[in-house]
C-alpha cells in the first residue's frame, strides 16, 4: 500500500478507528513478521531463481565483452548502442510481481510501511528542528528591529531638536558664536604655547657656547651653533607641521636642529624617524 493510498484510508475511517502510534505499528510489524512455512519456502525459491538469472545474464555480459584490440572509440559507440537497446527494452517492459503470495505481498507491504514511517519520523524532527531555529532567529530578529525602530525615534527627536534650535538662531548669531570660539581657541593655544615656552626653558634650556678650555676639560664634543633654535621652537614646528600637512608630517632635520633635543624627542617618544630618511622626523600620534 503506497502512502497516497494508506492517507486516503486513515481519512475515511478515521472517524472509527484511532490512529496508531509508531510504537504500536512496529510491534504489530514485528507480531506479523513470521511468515508461513510454505512462504518462507516460496521466497527461498524465487530468489534462488532470480539469482541464478544474474548468473546466467553476467556471463552473457563477459562473453560479449569487446575484444580489447579493437579502436576505443568502436567500444563506445557499441556501449552506447547497446545501452539504448537496454534503455527501450526496460520501457517497454510493464512491471509485475515477483511473487502472488499473499503472506509475502503483506510482509513487503508492511516493511515499506515501517520504513516509510521511520523516514516520515525523521522528516518531522527535521522539520521541528528547523522549525526552533527559525522561531529563535525570528525572535532576534524582532529584538533587533525593536532596537533599530528606537534608534530612528532617537535621531528623529534630535533631528528635530536642531531643527529648531537653527529656526531660532539667527545667521549672525552663528557668525558671533562662531568668531567668539575662534578667538577664545586661539587664546588658549596662545596661552599652552607660553606655559610650554616656560616649562622648555626652565627644564630644557638651549646650552650656551663654552670656552675652550672648558670644553677641552670636560670633553664635550658637540659644538653649538648660533643658528640653533630652541625645543620649544622645534616642537611648534613639528606641530605646524602635522596641522598644515597631514598627509606629510616629516620635517627635514637641517643645522637649526640641536642633535641633543632630537635625540631627546626621540627618545621619550615624542617624535619619530622617518623609516627611510633618518634625516626626517614627525611628531608622535597620541590619538
Amino acid at each position: 500500500m503506497t502512502s497516497s493510498k494508506l492517507a486516503v484510508f486513515l481519512n475515511k475511517h478515521g472517524h472509527r478507528h484511532r490512529l496508531l502510534t509508531m510504537d504500536e505499528v512496529r510491534a504489530d510489524g514485528e507480531v506479523a513478521a513470521q511468515l508461513s512455512e510454505a512462504a518462507k519456502a516460496e521466497l527461498l525459491e524465487l530468489c534462488e531463481e532470480q539469482f541464478a538469472q544474474l548468473e546466467k545474464l553476467q556471463e552473457e555480459i563477459i562473453q560479449c565483452e569487446p575484444d580489447s584490440s579493437e579502436d576505443p572509440e568502436d567500444q563506445l559507440v557499441k556501449r552506447l548502442m547497446a545501452t539504448d537497446a537496454e534503455l527501450k527494452q526496460w520501457l517497454s517492459m510493464k512491471p509485475s510481481l515477483l511473487a502472488t503470495n499473499s503472506d509475502i505481498l503483506l510482509q513487503a507491504g508492511k516493511d515499506e510501511m515501517l520504513k516509510l514511517c521511520s523516514d516520515l519520523e525523521m522528516v518531522v524532527s527535521c522539520c521541528e528542528a528547523k522549525r526552533d531555529k527559525l522561531r529563535e532567529t525570528k525572535e532576534l530578529e524582532q529584538k533587533w528591529l525593536e532596537e533599530k525602530k528606537q534608534v530612528v525615534l532617537t535621531i528623529n527627536d534630535h533631528i528635530e531638536r536642531l531643527r529648531v534650535e537653527m529656526e531660532k538662531c539667527s545667521e549672525h548669531n552663528i557668525f558671533l558664536e562662531t568668531k567668539a570660539k575662534i578667538q577664545k581657541v586661539k587664546a588658549y593655544q596662545e596661552n599652552l604655547m607660553e606655559n610650554l615656552g616656560d616649562i622648555l626653558a626652565m627644564h630644557a634650556p638651549l646650552s650656551q657656547k663654552e670656552s675652550s678650555a672648558s670644553k677641552n676639560k670636560k670633553n664635550f664634543p658637540l659644538e653649538l651653533n648660533e643658528n640653533h633654535i630652541s625645543l620649544s621652537e622645534i616642537l611648534e614646528v613639528l606641530m605646524d607641521k602635522v596641522i598644515n600637512t597631514p598627509h606629510d608630517p616629516y620635517v627635514t632635520v637641517d643645522d637649526t636642529f640641536w642633535p641633543p633635543y632630537v635625540e631627546m624627542l626621540l627618545r621619550y617618544g615624542v617624535a619619530v624617524r622617518h623609516q627611510e630618511n633618518n634625516f626626517k622626523i614627525r611628531l608622535e600620534t597620541f590619538f
